[in-house]
């Protein structure tokens, strides 16, 4: 979860920032896509970018353009989910440049190829990756072909494609009629099985952590595939969709069709931790809450799941009195800065400063936790915000 922390910390920057024209660069390089012709790519830009009349804007995009061909020089080839990078003028002042770059590994294999210069960065695609926490498994099928994929976000990767001749229309020949109907059955449910193993063993390969299947086809087959109860009991079928295709169009359906059950099912997810976590703590029981508390049961590996508010922001930093030259620190949140309140009097600077929060995702990285954001939006986010400092967990046992 660090990485993809620290990738939300830098959207949240990059929100801030407006050019004074068309001068931020936003690049999108997918997974496998040849280096070398991305920066043929941008040579031509800074060529052609010669011709922008505002000698401002032409100088900082031309070297926003030599800033991320330089870094790229680092990269053989593109990491293994792709490459973003995000370069322009970040400065404030309109008489001053600072042209800075960001560059971050998507959490998912990235599938577009985009460059845009605008006088705001191309967040969207990397903000729908890093938004996207659960999983979920989709198949779309019929009586001949199955699609079965997962769902993480906006991304759709299909783990595997079925066809069967189960309904296919033959000749009885010989056969009585229920002999006939009995190979019929035989092979629909021998069509399902090989379906729900698929199912079953893409669960099991993300330790059941998917959060459930949706199921979408043509016809009553999708129905009956339901009823056939071959799969895993663990697998909850959260619901079923109509789809006019059983293959790639037919997942992009089901997820459209879909969307309301996929936020529910996403508050659900933040409204079943919060509550544990309150119960826990109402009977004294396996919850804390806090920075210091928190923190603690992270060294002393107690915590089951570590809670943060997507919000939150909490640094420890280190100020020097210029009076005394005597240095403290202090943790604080982002709108609680001491330096704020003594920066008119110019006593105290600031020497060095550490984003907590991220320390204590990393710790928890290491120490195989779960790390779970809940968001300001709904009222369990902000009830978790205010009443319990934004950060909190879940135990696994008490000292």
């Amino acid at each position: 979860m660090k990485k993809e922390y620290d990738i939300i910390r830098d959207i949240k920057r990059l929100k801030t920032v407006r050019g004074y024209g068309t001068e931020l660069i936003s690049i999108y390089i997918p997974a496998g896509y040849a280096i070398a012709e991305e920066v043929a790519k941008l040579r031509q830009e800074h060529s052609e970018s010669g011709n922008i009349k505002s000698k401002q804007t032409r100088q900082n995009v031309q070297g926003a353009i030599d800033k991320i061909l330089q870094y790229l020089r680092l990269y053989r080839e593109t990491p293994k989910n792709g490459l973003v990078v995000f370069c322009g003028n970040i400065s404030k002042d309109a008489g001053k440049t600072d042209i800075e770059l960001f560059s971050m590994e998507p959490p998912l294999p990235l599938k577009i190829n985009i460059y845009r210069c605008d006088s705001t960065f191309l967040l969207g695609p990397i903000e729908e990756m890093v938004g996207a926490t659960d999983m979920y498994a989709l198949v779309v099928l019929d009586g001949r072909e199955a699609t079965v994929a997962t769902l993480k976000g906006s991304h759709i990767q299909v783990v595997k494609k079925l066809n069967s001749m189960a309904h296919a229309k033959v000749r009885k020949g010989g056969q009585s009629a229920r002999r006939y109907e009995r190979a019929i059955e035989e092979s629909i449910d021998d069509y399902y099985k090989r379906i729900s193993e698929i199912i079953n063993a893409t669960f099991a390969s993300n330790q059941f952590k998917i959060k459930g299947l949706i199921v979408g086809g043509p016809g009553p087959t999708k129905e009956n595939f339901v009823k056939s109860n071959t799969l895993n009991y663990q697998i909850k079928v959260l619901g079923t969709y109509d789809t006019g295709y059983t293959d790639e169009t037919g997942l992009g359906e089901i997820v459209e069709k879909a969307s309301d059950l996929l936020r529910e099912q996403e508050a659900y997810q933040e409204r079943k931790v919060i509550e544990r976590f309150k119960q826990e703590l109402v009977r004294g029981g396996l919850a804390t809450y806090g920075y210091d508390k928190t923190r603690r049961a992270l060294e002393n590996n107690q915590v089951s799941t570590l809670i943060v508010n997507d919000e939150l922001e909490m640094h420890e930093v280190v100020y020097k009195c210029n009076s005394c030259n005597k240095t403290f620190s202090a943790v604080e949140t982002g709108k609680d800065r001491m330096l704020k309140h003594a920066s008119d009097s110019g006593n105290l600077e600031v020497v060095s400063e550490v984003d907590v929060i991220g320390d204590l995702i990393a710790l928890a990285d290491k120490n195989g936790v779960d790390t779970v954001f809940v968001s300001s939006e709904s009222s369990y986010g902000k009830e978790f915000l205010l009443g319990f400092e934004g950060i909190g967990a879940i135990l696994r046992y008490r000292l």
